[in-house]
């Protein structure tokens, strides 16, 4: 089963004012994802400065279209893409 974990960092030297209204937003839509089955896990990261996501059972192409959705995205200082392979 193949895995595309993704990696975002956000540049937070640089929020706009209506930070809080883009997080909830993007809240909406990431859990969306997870009811719909194509997230696995999503990872806050410690320094609160991005996040990280595991999509299932999609090729990076699609998870690059995914991703650009994300209201976040907008406010990106950069986003990494790993293919991985499930073992167990």
């Amino acid at each position: 089963m193949n895995r595309v974990q993704v990696i975002l960092t956000i540049d937070t030297d640089n929020l706009p004012e209506n930070f809080q209204e883009i997080l909830k937003h993007e809240q909406e839509i990431v859990a969306q994802w997870k009811a719909e089955g194509i997230i696995e896990h999503l990872f806050l990261r410690q320094a609160r400065n991005g996040a990280i996501l595991i999509f299932k059972d999609m090729d990076e192409a699609s998870v690059k279209e995914k991703m650009e959705q994300l209201p976040l995205m907008k406010l990106k200082k950069s986003v990494e893409y790993f293919n991985l392979m499930k073992q167990f």
